[in-house]
């Protein structure tokens, strides 16, 4: 099993938003949209970066996502975020749900 599967996993990081996923974001199985996490992951972690940046923030790239479980509608669900790396230019963030 590796790092990111883990049974009972310990979020990293800090809390940077909390939403409960509504039924305009789901499929028709009642899971929610891949890509309308990635774009709340993303709100999350700009938050984050743009407070250590001091300043705006984008997002270049996506180095990995792992979907481990469906979200089903109604989850609440917590985005925690990490500053993994602080360049002169550049922030690299973890974000988990």
């Amino acid at each position: 099993m590796i790092e990111l599967e883990q049974e009972d996993p310990i979020p990293q990081g800090d809390l940077a938003l909390q939403i409960t996923a509504l039924p305009r974001e789901t499929n028709g199985f009642g899971d929610i949209f891949g890509g309308w996490l990635v774009s709340q992951m993303d709100l999350a972690g700009t938050a984050m970066a743009s407070k250590g940046a001091g300043g705006r923030v984008a997002t270049v790239a996506i180095d990995r996502m792992a979907f481990l479980v469906p979200v089903g509608v109604g989850a609440q669900l917590s985005f925690y975020t990490q500053a993994v790396e602080i360049g002169r230019s550049s922030i690299q963030m973890m974000v988990e749900v």
